[in-house]
Parts: structure tokens; C-alpha cells; sequence
């Protein structure tokens, strides 16, 4: 076995076991876990060894899961396993990202320098991972070779490969305890290793603390979405029986206890072993008054100790779950002797135990907690200086967060600001955005003492930036706005004005990549004024580059096209590559505004390519997604599927998924398979399982997968809206996607009142989110109403037709004025917008002829249907496509061109079988009369059709007949032909032996074939 434990390991709290500690004495109440987790990992007689597989652990902290894992690693360490163990810590806010991992390969490279440099040679960026730091005492950090900004695919490969290669000379036993403390860099190196899975004999066995998962911890959905992966099992460790805490207790305690404390004992420690260890450990210490307070019970124990071996259990709870030696060595004031005599008093009363080479751990997590809550304020206080001390002098190993949490609980605010600082700029440097925005934000909270400004010297408006920079690459867009426009409001007056024009710019870029309220164009307009044009700065190149922007946001084309071209010519001769790319990005959409759309295309995918090369991301992935926006404007689905991929997995492959643009793209994607019919990649595109997506980026890829719940008739999606409801006032995409969904959802299930008031919120909500009523999307969602008011005329009486037909015309007098908004602006409507108004168009005829208010001649009523068809075909959206055929063909059979209808009937249901489009199915089912011929009645005469039973479409026709209603209003009704509908009366009475139609309902009633409903 190779020992790639840290200087202290992570115990966790309440009965977890180091890994050095050797399993000792049999194993109580686990035969059956332990069976399975052999099974598992390979291990027994069998031989067989298990390629790719995982196992999450679970269970109450202290039920024994790191006893049962060290019994596993001392199994599978003695049928050949390589075993490798790395842990998860508790560092609250100083999260480090990649822990249990920088500590195995960490270990290695210390203990196993030939098999470090192999995997190194092999796998160059796992070098990433040992990485030596030093902190320096004025707050900076100085980092080795092997630091540096990486990407975070390169490293996942990296450990990927790793792992496999270790597993070359034996099988490999994986093991990273206490996942509940997991940062979220670590949760998704696990679920890439869990999804990638190996072809090699690796085996990863994860634990975590159940009882720990609250309601919002991010690893309650992840480790159920883990679960379902294949190849990954979940074994939940249940708590002991009563006749195993007995056991347990006689094992521990074998000198005979009384029945009532043995009885009490049990009742305590509910299954818990650890509470079974400290309830007899109690015991032994002959305290008969035991309190109910489990952390006073720990306590009982420190209070055996002498007043040196105290001082240093006090001075090692203050480190943490850990502490190295040579830290603890510089808090503790005592002699070299007499630490190790009183380290020693600990652990031989088993309150500390040795862990690696040079390191201390807490017997059980609780008790650190336990005695770092007894400390008195002033006393921990005290030891919090020293320790910030002494990660502050340069021959102590550290990290900026560890100097933070200390120097911040020392009250020492100067130093844990510096730290907070350096440890976002660490965090920032390994993809870690979302721990660095926490630090940053935590170093403006502590700014916000003028003492600590003062002794600081930071420079407020960067970290501002910094903080909103971070917050926004980890997908918080809108969290990253509300810091900025928070310190522009404490901006004093007499600020410099540089000073203002650095916070308005990061405003205003925040404001353009958000659906905000801020008046980007007017907080531009001041940014240039504060700006002198000369000399030229980067800043000034910066502001001119976001007005630019904000310009082209508010249509102001040729302001804009002058702006960029500036900001461009400046851009590249100050060298600035980032600006330069994204002023490129605005001029080549200018482009296609302009008609433009080819010059605009090979200025997009240019610029995209400079970027690359320069390393400038977020700007390389803004081109993207503005080309896969020019192919998808165009009608080029196949090309904006392959931009906007492209776009999202960059944003995958540099450690920001949910940053802006990569997320926007990903999204786009799902949109954009959900038009092309690709149904499938949709649900693949927006699953999140395994991931830790920001809220509004979760909402949004909900709301895309609830396109297709809507086209295959899955009500269940409803359930989704009062989560995403509320981003619908952050995100105006978001409304229209899901309130789009929710639509048809609910007019396809006959709710024409939940579907109108669907369309109401959406169109409210967007409307003053944008701050503009008539915004392009209206004309989808008004089509889409306009579809269901239309199919709900065929189901309502006279007088409600008529209030259908009123709404349509408010439906249609809507989308007419967002197409004269749009012609005052200049915009070009393309295919998606050409198909939709097309719908527009037929639906509001098709409501017309239903309700009879100005019913159209039926030649024109065919022709609005055809363009609608073929609108959507040179758009490409397959389901619209399907399911405007189905009303074409309804308007055909109608007009009595049967031939044409069958044709068109044939093509929507291959298209809608294939999605399993199921309402679409049933509106065709009705259009078609699929049944199949019904057999005569036993008795009945050959030639005869008395007796035969009623198809589904004779059945509908006998209840609007049993309603009095005529021929022509029936065909009405079910969009039919009027000399269809008497050839159905005739089979009706025929089959129903009737004289008429007056007997043919009195004969169905009698055989219960018309009910009270159908009148």
C-alpha cells in the first residue's frame, strides 16, 4: 500500500477513523456492508476485478464508516490492492479546491518520487497538484513551477490517466472520505471520474455524512444524480441493533457493566458507535452522572488530562480537524520535551492520534469541536494570533485561506484581508472562481472598517471588480451588479474620477450580460466623460469598447459601428487583445444587422480565432455564441448547433461552465436540438446530474428541457414552475422558454383558462423586466395561444366562441404591433420570425372559420395554412413543422381534398411518432379515423353493418348530433367536411338499426353509448 495521507487526516467527526489508524478487533454489526463493498471492489476468492467502478458511502456521522472502510482497505491492501486515500476537510469559507486529491498525488510525490515522476511524465498536469506555496509575510504568495492557472479538463484528464496508470502494476483501490466538506472543484473532478468511469481495474469508494445534507447542501442532489450513474452504487450505513451496541459495549468495556447502565448505554448511543465508544469511555472514567450533552461527555475526557496535555489539545482544536507538528510546535508555549510528553498524554488517551509522518488529528472530529467551543473568547482569540503567526513567517507551509479564517477570528482584520485577497487570486489561478468571489467578498466586508482600509492600502475599485469579475465567471452575474453598484453608491463625491469610470465600466458590463433595470447607454455616456480622450489609456480603450456596446444594445447601429471601430484601431495598438476581439464581435453583428450576414460570419469565426490564440476566453467564447446567434437567425441549424457546442464545451475545458456566454451557449443548444428534432441531445444538453450549476443557469437549462416535456405531453413538467417562477423577474429568456412551454402544456390538456393566464404573466413579466411591451418573442407566444383558443372553439357553446374569437383578435392585434415596432427599428425578420408570424396568420383564420366571426374563404384559409408549413420547413423547426401539417390537413379534409389531407396526415405523424409528440398524435388521431374497421355483432347478417360498434370519430359525431346541431356547424366543429359529416351520419344510423337521427340518440342512450356529458 502506498500512504498518501496528509499531515493530519480529516477525521470526521463523531467515530471517524484515520486511515493509518489499523482496523483492531472484529468488525461489529457490518458483515453484510462489508460482503457487499468486497463484492463491489473486486475483492475474494472470485478474482474478479471490476473495471470503473464506484460506491458512495453513506451515513450518520459516527455510525462507522470509517471503521468499515479501514477494514476494507486492510482486505484489499492484502489481496494485492494499491490503496490511495484522500480526504475532504471542514474549512468552512477557505475551501481548497481539489483537496483530497492535491493530498494523495501530494503524498506521492513525498513518499514515491519514482512513481510521482512517472505519472508526471505520463500525465504532465498532475504536476498541478503538488504544488509548493509559501506564504510571505506581507500577504503575497510565491509560487513554484507547478502553480499557474490550468485548465480544468486538462487536469481532470490528467487524473484520469493517473489513476489508470497506477492501476498497471495492481488493481487500484481509490478511497476520499468525508465528501459532505467536498469544495465544489472537488464534487466535479468526482463526477467526472464517476461519468468518464475506467477501462482500467480502478474502484472509487467515497464517503459522506448523511445527516450532514440539509435541505440546500449541494451534495443532496448531486450524490442522488451520482447514484444513477452507471457503474456507481450507493450503500446507506444503517445505524447498529441494539444486540450490536451491546456487543460493541462488551468489546470496549470487558469488565462486566450492571444491567442498567449497559441498558442506559444502548438507549444512548441509538446505533452510533462512536456515541457507544464515548458512552463506555465515560464509564470507564467512573463519572455515574453522565450529562445528555455529547459534547460535555467529550469534555469529561479532556478533563483527565494534566494542564500541559490540555494547553495542547486547546491549542490543536484552534488548527482545525489537523494540525502539523511544526505549526502546532510554534503556538504551544512549551519546550520541545515537553510537547512531545504532553502529545504523547494524548494519545494515549485517545484524544489525538498520529497521522502521517509529522502530523496530529483529533481522535474524533466532535471532540475538536467540543473543546474549541469551550475556549474562553479571549483565549481563543489568542491562539488564533498565534497561529496566523505563524503561517504569516515564511518557513511555515500554508495557504492564504488558512491565514485568512485565523487572522480574521484574531480580529487581526488587516492581515485577513491581505489573505482573503491572496486567496482569491489563488483560487482564481486553479478555476475556482466560485471560491475565490467568496473570498474577495469577504475582504470587501472587512474593507468596509476604516481602520482596516486605512492599514490596507487596497485598492477598493479593483477588488470591486475583482469580486464582480469572479462572481460572473462562476455564473453569478447578477450577484457580481449588485457588489459593483454597491460601491459605486458608497463611492464618496470627491472620488478621482478614474476611479468612477473603472466602477461604471464593470457596471455596465455586468448590466449587458444580465436582464437589468440599469440604463447601460446613459452609465456609458458617463464613463466617456470621466474618461479624457487623451492620452489614450486602457481604460479609456475599455469604456469606448462597452459604449460601443451599449449603443449597438439600444439599436443605435452607426454609433455603435463608429465606437467599435475606434475602440478596435485602439485596442491593437495598445495591445489589448481581449477588446480588440470584442469590439470585433459587436462590428461583425453590426454586419448582419446590416444585411451583411456572410461578411459578418467570417469576421465572427476571425475573431474567434484571434482570441483563441491569445488565450483571451471569455472573448473567444462571445464570438461564439454571437456566430451560433448569426447561423440560428439565418436558419442554419445544423452550423449554430456546431458554434454554440463549440462554445460551451470551451467554457467546459477552461473551468467556467456557467460564466456568461458558455452557459447562454449551452442553453442554445438545447434550443436549438429542440428545433431541429434532435430530441434527445435536448434532455442530454440540459442534465445537470453530477453538477453544481449556479440557480439561474439550472433554471434556464429547466426551462429548455420543458420544451420537449411540452411536445410529448409530460404534465409533470408543471411541477417545475413555481421554481422557476421566480427567475423569471432576472431573466426575461427564462419566462419565455418555460411560459412557452407551460402553454401548450396546458391547452393541449384542455386548460384554456391556465393557459391564458400563462400567456398573461409571461408577457406582463417580460414586458417590464425589458421594459418593452412588444418584445419579438410575443409573436410565438401569441401564436401559440391563438392555436389553442382555436382547437378549444371546437368543445364550447355559441356565446363562448365568441369570446374566443374576441381574444384572438387582442392575440393578433399584439402581434402586429411588435411587427411594426420592429419595422421602426430597421430589424429584418428572420425565418424563426417569418414561420411564427405565418402562424399567426393561419391561426387567426382558422379561429375565425371555427367561431364563424368573419369566417375566410376556404381557399384562402388553405393558403395561410401552406405558408405556415413551409415557413417552418426553411426555418428547420421539425415539431412546427408536424404539427402545421396536421392543421393544414384538418383545413383540407375539410374543404373536401381528402387525397392532399391523407398525404400531409402521413408526414406529421412520422415526425410526431418519432418524437413521441403524443398530443400532437391525438390531434391527429382524430383527424385520421386510424381505427380499424369494426367487426359485426355475433348474429348479424352478412352485408349488414347493424351491430357494428361506432368508431372514435362516429362517436364524436353522434354526441354534436345528439346536441341538435347541423351538418355544417358538426363539420365546423371537427374540422371537417360537411358531406363527410353525412356520410358518418349515415354509417351511425345504419350501425344503430335507426330510422333517423332522432331514434339514432334515442337508441344510443338506451345502449349507454351517449351519457349526460355529450348533451
Amino acid at each position: 500500500m502506498i500512504s498518501l495521507v496528509p499531515l493530519s487526516v480529516g477525521a470526521g467527526m463523531m467515530g471517524d477513523m484515520p486511515p493509518e489508524v489499523t482496523a483492531q478487533g472484529p468488525l461489529v454489526g457490518r458483515v453484510d456492508e462489508l460482503d457487499r463493498l468486497q463484492q463491489l471492489v473486486g475483492l475474494g476468492p472470485s478474482g474478479a476485478r471490476p473495471a470503473g467502478s464506484a460506491v458512495l458511502l453513506a451515513g450518520d456521522a459516527g455510525v462507522g464508516k470509517t471503521r468499515l472502510l479501514a477494514e476494507l482497505r486492510d482486505r484489499a491492501q492484502a489481496d494485492g490492492f494499491r490503496v490511495i486515500v484522500g480526504h475532504c476537510l471542514d474549512f468552512g469559507d477557505s475551501a481548497l479546491p481539489y483537496l483530497p486529491f492535491s493530498e494523495a498525488f501530494g503524498r506521492l510525490a513525498l513518499e514515491s518520487p519514482g512513481l510521482a515522476s512517472a505519472l508526471v511524465e505520463r500525465a504532465p498536469s498532475i504536476a498541478r497538484l503538488m504544488p509548493q506555496r509559501r506564504l510571505m509575510t506581507d500577504g503575497s504568495a510565491r509560487a513554484e513551477p507547478g502553480a499557474g492557472r490550468m485548465e480544468r479538463a486538462d487536469l481532470f484528464e490528467a487524473v484520469h490517466g493517473a489513476l489508470t496508470l497506477l492501476s498497471e502494476s495492481a488493481p487500484l483501490l481509490l478511497i476520499v472520505e468525508d465528501v459532505h466538506w467536498a469544495d465544489q472543484s472537488t464534487r466535479e473532478m468526482l463526477n467526472f471520474l464517476f461519468a468518464r468511469q475506467f477501462a482500467a481495474p480502478v474502484t472509487v469508494v467515497s464517503s459522506y455524512r448523511s445527516d450532514d445534507i440539509h435541505r440546500r447542501h449541494p451534495l443532496r442532489t448531486t450524490a442522488a444524480e451520482w447514484s444513477r450513474l452507471p457503474g456507481v452504487t450507493r450503500l446507506q450505513l444503517r445505524p447498529l441493533d441494539d444486540d450490536d451496541v451491546r456487543e460493541l459495549v462488551h468489546l470496549l468495556h470487558p469488565t462486566p457493566l450492571s444491567e442498567r447502565e449497559l441498558r442506559s448505554i444502548v438507549a444512548r448511543a441509538e446505533g452510533n458507535a462512536f456515541f457507544t465508544e464515548e458512552l463506555v469511555a465515560a464509564a470507564e472514567l467512573g463519572s455515574r452522572m453522565l450529562p445528555t450533552d455529547l459534547a460535555d461527555l467529550l469534555l469529561v475526557r479532556l478533563d483527565q488530562l494534566d494542564d500541559g496535555t490540555r494547553l495542547v489539545v486547546r491549542a490543536a482544536s484552534v488548527a482545525g480537524r489537523r494540525v502539523p507538528h511544526d505549526l502546532l510546535s510554534r503556538v504551544v508555549a512549551l519546550d520541545a520535551g515537553d510537547l512531545e510528553r504532553a502529545v504523547r498524554t494524548a494519545v494515549d488517551g485517545n484524544v489525538l492520534v498520529p497521522v502521517g509522518t509529522d502530523g496530529y488529528a483529533f481522535r474524533h472530529a466532535l471532540l475538536a469541536e467540543a473543546v474549541y467551543d469551550d475556549l474562553l473568547p479571549g483565549e481563543r482569540v489568542r491562539l488564533h494570533a498565534a497561529y496566523a503567526a505563524a503561517l504569516s513567517a515564511h518557513d511555515i507551509d500554508g495557504t492564504a485561506a488558512e491565514l485568512a479564517r485565523h487572522a480574521r477570528a484574531a480580529h487581526d482584520l488587516t492581515t485577513a484581508t491581505r489573505a482573503s485577497i491572496q486567496a482569491g487570486d489563488e483560487a482564481m489561478a486553479v478555476a475556482g472562481p466560485d471560491e475565490a468571489a467568496r473570498h474577495y467578498e469577504v475582504a470587501l466586508e472587512l474593507l468596509t472598517d476604516p481602520d482596516v482600509a486605512a492599514g490596507t492600502s487596497v485598492d477598493l475599485v479593483d477588488l470591486t471588480v475583482r469580486a464582480a469579475d469572479a462572481a460572473a465567471t462562476a455564473g453569478h452575474v447578477l450577484r457580481g451588479l449588485a457588489l459593483v453598484q454597491d460601491q459605486l453608491d458608497a463611492l464618496p463625491a470627491d472620488a478621482p474620477p478614474v476611479a468612477r469610470a473603472r466602477l461604471l465600466h464593470a457596471l455596465a458590463n455586468a448590466a449587458l450580460l444580465s436582464d437589468s433595470t440599469v440604463d447601460v447607454l446613459a452609465v456609458t455616456t458617463e464613463a466617456m466623460r470621466l474618461v479624457p480622450a487623451e492620452p489614450v489609456t486602457d481604460l479609456r480603450v475599455r469604456v469606448v469598447n462597452i459604449h460601443a456596446r451599449a449603443n449597438a444594445d439600444r439599436h443605435r447601429d452607426d454609433d455603435a459601428a463608429r465606437w467599435s471601430t475606434e475602440a478596435l484601431t485602439l485596442a491593437r495598438t495598445l495591445g489589448l487583445h481581449d477588446v480588440a476581439a470584442d469590439a470585433a464581435t459587436t462590428l461583425a453583428r453590426l454586419d448582419e444587422r446590416a444585411g451583411d450576414p456572410e461578411s459578418s460570419r467570417a469576421a465572427l469565426e476571425a475573431t474567434v480565432a484571434e482570441a483563441r490564440a491569445t488565450g483571451e476566453v471569455a472573448a473567444e467564447l462571445r464570438g461564439l455564441f454571437n456566430l451560433g446567434g448569426l447561423h440560428y437567425e439565418l436558419g442554419r441549424l445544423p452550423e449554430a448547433l456546431t458554434a454554440y457546442g463549440e462554445a460551451a464545451a470551451r467554457a467546459r475545458e477552461t473551468g467556467r461552465p456557467w460564466a456568461p456566454y458558455g452557459v447562454d451557449a449551452r442553453a442554445m443548444v438545447g434550443v436549438v436540438a429542440h428545433v431541429s428534432g434532435d430530441w434527445d441531445l435536448v434532455r442530454r444538453t440540459v442534465d445537470c446530474t453530477g453538477e453544481s450549476p449556479p440557480g439561474m443557469a439550472e433554471a434556464a437549462l429547466a426551462a429548455v428541457g420543458m420544451a420537449v416535456a411540452a411536445g410529448r405531453g409530460d404534465t409533470r413538467a408543471l411541477d417545475l414552475m413555481p421554481a422557476l417562477r421566480p427567475w423569471w423577474e432576472r431573466d426575461g429568456m427564462i419566462a419565455i422558454i418555460s411560459g412557452a412551454a407551460a402553454i401548450d402544456l396546458l391547452g393541449d390538456h384542455g386548460d384554456l383558462a391556465g393557459a391564458t393566464a400563462m400567456y398573461d404573466d409571461v408577457v406582463s413579466t417580460v414586458g417590464e423586466l425589458w421594459q418593452m411591451p412588444s418584445f419579438q418573442a410575443r409573436i410565438r407566444l401569441s401564436a401559440l395561444l391563438l392555436g389553442h383558443l382555436a382547437s378549444a372553439a371546437t368543445r364550447v357553446a355559441a356565446d363562448e366562441r365568441a369570446m374566443l374569437a374576441e381574444r384572438g383578435g387582442e392575440l393578433v392585434a399584439a402581434a402586429a404591433k411588435v411587427e411594426e415596432k420592429g419595422l421602426v427599428r430597421g430589424r429584418r425578420r428572420g425565418p424563426e420570425g417569418d414561420a411564427w408570424a405565418a402562424r399567426v396568420a393561419a391561426e387567426r383564420l382558422r379561429l375565425s372559420w371555427l367561431t364563424g366571426a368573419d369566417a375566410p374563404p376556404e381557399e384562402q384559409l388553405v393558403e395561410a395554412w401552406e405558408a405556415a408549413v413551409a415557413a417552418f420547413e426553411r426555418f428547420g423547426h421539425v415539431f412546427e413543422v408536424a404539427r402545421s401539417r396536421a392543421r393544414l390537413a384538418a383545413v383540407l379534409r375539410a374543404v373536401g381534398r381528402p387525397a392532399e389531407a391523407t398525404e400531409q396526415l402521413t408526414l406529421a405523424r412520422a415526425t410526431a411518432q418519432r418524437l413521441g409528440a403524443e398530443p400532437l398524435l391525438s390531434e391527429l388521431r382524430l383527424l385520421g379515423g386510424q381505427g380499424a374497421a369494426a367487426r359485426p355483432a355475433p348474429g348479424t347478417r352478412p352485408g349488414s353493418r347493424r351491430g357494428e360498434a361506432l368508431t372514435a370519430r362516429e362517436q364524436e359525431v353522434l354526441a354534436l348530433v345528439a346536441q341538435g346541431r347541423s351538418n355544417r356547424d358538426i363539420a365546423v366543429r371537427l374540422f371537417i367536411s360537411a358531406k363527410t359529416v353525412s356520410v358518418h351520419v349515415s354509417n351511425i344510423l345504419a350501425k344503430l338499426g335507426a330510422g333517423g337521427r332522432t331514434e339514432a340518440v334515442a337508441v344510443a342512450r338506451r345502449r349507454g353509448l351517449l351519457t349526460d356529458t355529450h348533451v
